[in-house]
């Protein structure tokens, strides 16, 4: 029988540095407010393969939708999301709609 060892907690500053790193080795490559925005967005919601997605979500769309889109899923328990990232498209689709039908009844 083998015997784990026990994983020390790490120090919430050496995490910090290395989520600063991360952004600093990033830096040369953004262009862009969208696409430091985009990134952002992936990271969040654990979803790197597909970071493309998400910088052309913060292009194309309003930064208010994918903001409460983003607290939506920020704000749910942590055990009983199975994927960020669906829950994300999901939210964000329902206030895409919701902004439709309230332009339309306006127009009325």
């Amino acid at each position: 029988m083998t015997v784990k060892a026990k994983k020390q907690p790490q120090v919430l500053g050496s995490l910090f540095d290395l989520q600063r790193l991360k952004i600093e080795k990033r830096g040369k490559y953004i262009k862009k407010e969208f696409q430091a925005y985009g990134l952002q967005l992936a990271e969040e919601l654990s979803d790197w393969r597909n970071r493309s997605l998400y910088i052309r979500l913060a292009k194309t769309h309003s930064r208010t939708i994918l903001e409460k889109a983003r607290l939506f899923v920020k704000d749910q328990t942590r055990g009983s999301v199975k994927s960020k990232a669906r829950l994300f498209m999901w939210k964000l689709k329902n206030l895409k709609d919701e902004k439709i039908l309230s332009s339309k009844k306006a127009k009325i």
